[in-house]
């Protein structure tokens, strides 16, 4: 059976001050959008995927172990797994990003 949506029709879910994501997935991938408004606090972290980040709007500093990779639309970067990380807004933009981890993270699977 395929399966299939309209990413319009996802549920946006607030995570903190500042940034909201809505998600899918799949049995072996997660694709996620994330929302992020200029002032939010970053929150710097790890996790086994890896991860590869696209900017759909705006500029971010994306900080990855020691070091700074500043990009706006279309930019991307591979994030390795166990390698922390953060997202930080630059200007006064919001960004959108959108992620791919794998494996899969079903923490973002929404009831």
């Amino acid at each position: 059976m395929i399966n299939s949506g309209n990413w319009r029709d996802l549920k946006e879910v607030a995570l903190r001050e500042g940034v909201s994501r809505k998600a899918f997935t799949g049995e072996g991938a997660t694709l996620a959008t994330n929302y992020f408004t200029p002032g939010h606090t970053p929150m710097p972290h790890s996790h086994m995927h890896e991860q590869i980040a696209l900017i759909l709007e705006g500029e971010a500093e994306f900080h990855v172990g020691d070091e700074v990779v500043k990009l706006s639309e279309g930019g991307f970067v591979v994030i390795p797994p166990h390698v922390e990380h953060y997202l930080q807004v630059v200007g006064e933009k919001n960004v959108v990003n959108m992620d791919v981890f794998t494996p899969k993270r079903p923490e973002y699977v929404e009831d």
